[in-house]
């Protein structure tokens, strides 16, 4: 039996590429990223851990923050857009992998009728191979550079989650602290109407001016003005919470629930009169205090601030991986500079037949003859580049360079923003204070003007003041008592706070399942629920 074709490796070659295989990896080896210094206010030698930042929105005791949460880790739309991310580089690390392997696989045939003087029909069948040895480790590097991005992927959705949840119980509070502005505004309203009642039949009967009664009546219709922007800005808040949890507005008002009922009460038992029927307002803690909309939160803010905990910010971890990602690139730069060896092999068959009536079956008895097996060693290498390989390994080095920069500034920007929160946290708290007793001393002055007014030991603007300064003083304590709220959500956030609750949910939400799963690609288990589950901690 005779072959038209030869293997041409010999097998010293053969070994001398294998040998080359072993190689090391061009470029740095990527061993973390060195912080810069921080403040040694965020240094601490408490036993602080992950756990303390986990499900933090718990120091509320709120039910119903808690259903937005869940509703907007598995619904936000932003969030989903972050998970088809991690998918894609899933797949990116699949086709770095795939490189390790021959690179060239290719199956290629042809079939013929040709006409010259006679009629001959002729086919080809061939399977080329190409193997690139991966001396100098450049698909290694691409593996580990796929691996670095894919880590800063899950991170990135950290991240997203992080701010989603923060911004959730920012807008949750921003909802309750207008509900109690609202409540204490209609409060004020009925105050405001009393007085206007009272000034109009001290009008009447010739105590007071006309002037002391339209007054009056234009301190009511300013109160009683301010609703309208305050139902506007409960709109506006419905209609960011149902963007967050990718719902609708009517979804969203479900969650929240209905108005309290018992608000008309609550202002009735704050306004009184006492035994001349001379209004007062309760001065007790009570009813000085209702309604009670805004959650309080309840935790040692001191107790959960560490630098350790700073640096394993989901963001600052995309950072670190996306420096790994970079210094990885500069492997695969420099072995451009370099020559690369090759494994070439080729299988081929190819049959003619010159009878136009049963093509390809006359001399088939020789069909060894028309097989050819050809296999060898090839290398390549790009010379007289004028400097365009280096200037790449070069562009690539200032990139990772870059990305160390980048690192050091998002970790001095997240320590600032951890000053900024825990500080606003303690200044609000304070503030509060203040408010509480303003707001204390003003019910006062105003029982004390309206009796002195009613009595004529002074004058209308004296009530007038004490009136305005109510109205303001009520606004201003709700107000604050909503930053205060939103300032412990703000430092959590600033922390890195909440990441954890991805860990075990799936990054892949159920409607972009269902949709790639019928436009057919063939993903195999890939789609899988467990196969798209978030890791729990860090790599």
């Amino acid at each position: 039996m005779a072959w038209t074709g030869r293997i041409a490796l010999p097998v010293t070659g053969l070994a001398a590429l294998l040998l080359l295989t072993g190689c090391t990896k061009l470029g740095p080896d990527f061993h973390g990223i060195t912080p810069p210094p921080l403040s040694e206010s965020l240094k601490s030698d408490r036993n602080v851990s992950d756990d303390d930042l986990a499900d933090w929105w718990n120091i509320y005791e709120d039910e119903t923050l808690d259903r937005l949460i869940d509703k907007a880790l598995s619904q936000n739309l932003d969030l989903q857009t972050a998970g088809l991310r991690i998918l894609q580089a899933r797949a990116a690390l699949g086709i770095a992998t795939g490189l390790q392997y021959p690179q060239a696989q290719t199956l290629s045939g042809n079939a013929m009728s040709s006409y010259h003087r006679y009629h001959i029909d002729s086919a080809n069948l061939s399977f080329d191979l190409a193997w690139e040895a991966d001396i100098w480790g450049k698909y290694a590097r691409g593996i580990e550079s796929a691996e670095a991005t894919l880590m800063a992927q899950v991170a990135s959705y950290r991240a997203a989650a992080v701010s989603l949840l923060a911004e959730v119980a920012r807008s949750y509070i921003d909802y309750r602290t207008t509900e109690e502005r609202i409540a204490y505004a209609e409060r004020n309203v009925a105050i405001q109407e009393r007085v206007t009642r009272m000034t109009e039949v001290q009008y009447k009967a010739g105590n007071v001016s006309e002037l002391d009664m339209q007054q009056s009546r234009t301190q009511l219709y300013n109160t009683r003005a301010a609703l309208p922007a305050m139902h506007l800005a409960e709109i506006r808040i419905i209609n960011a919470l149902a963007v967050l949890l990718g719902t609708t507005p009517e979804a969203v008002r479900k969650i929240l629930g209905p108005r309290d009922h018992d608000l008309l009460q609550q202002i009735n038992e704050a306004i009184a009169t006492n035994n001349r029927g001379i209004i007062q307002l309760a001065e007790n803690e009570k009813n000085l205090l209702a309604p009670h909309y805004i959650p309080e939160p309840r935790f040692n803010p001191d107790r959960i601030v560490d630098a350790s905990l700073l640096i394993r910010r989901p963001d600052i971890r995309a950072a670190e991986y996306i420096a790994h990602a970079e210094a990885a690139q500069i492997g695969i730069a420099e072995a451009a500079l370099y020559p690369s060896f090759r494994l070439l092999g080729s299988i081929g068959y190819s049959a003619s037949d010159p009878n136009p009536v049963v093509p390809f079956l006359t001399g088939w008895g020789s069909l060894n003859e028309n097989i050819t097996i050809a296999a060898g060693p090839g290398f390549s290498w790009n010379i007289f580049q004028y400097g365009r390989l280096k200037n790449d390994v070069r562009l690539k080095d200032a990139a990772f360079e870059e990305s160390l920069v980048r690192y050091s500034k998002r970790v001095l920007t997240a320590a600032a923003e951890v000053s900024n929160a825990l500080n606003a946290y303690r200044f609000t708290q304070i503030q509060l204070q203040e408010r509480e007793k303003a707001l204390e001393a003003t019910v006062r002055a105003f029982n004390i003007s309206v009796t002195q007014y009613h009595d004529g030991l002074v004058s209308y603007q004296r009530l007038l003041s004490t009136v305005e300064k109510l109205t303001f003083a009520q606004d201003a304590y709700a107000r604050t008592k909503g930053e205060l709220a939103v300032d412990a959500a703000l430092l959590y956030k600033a922390l890195g706070g909440g990441w954890q609750a991805t860990d075990g949910r799936s990054y892949l939400f159920q409607k972009s399942r269902a949709r790639m799963r019928k436009r057919g690609v063939d993903w195999g288990h890939g789609l899988d629920e467990n196969a798209t589950r978030m890791p729990k901690g860090w790599k």
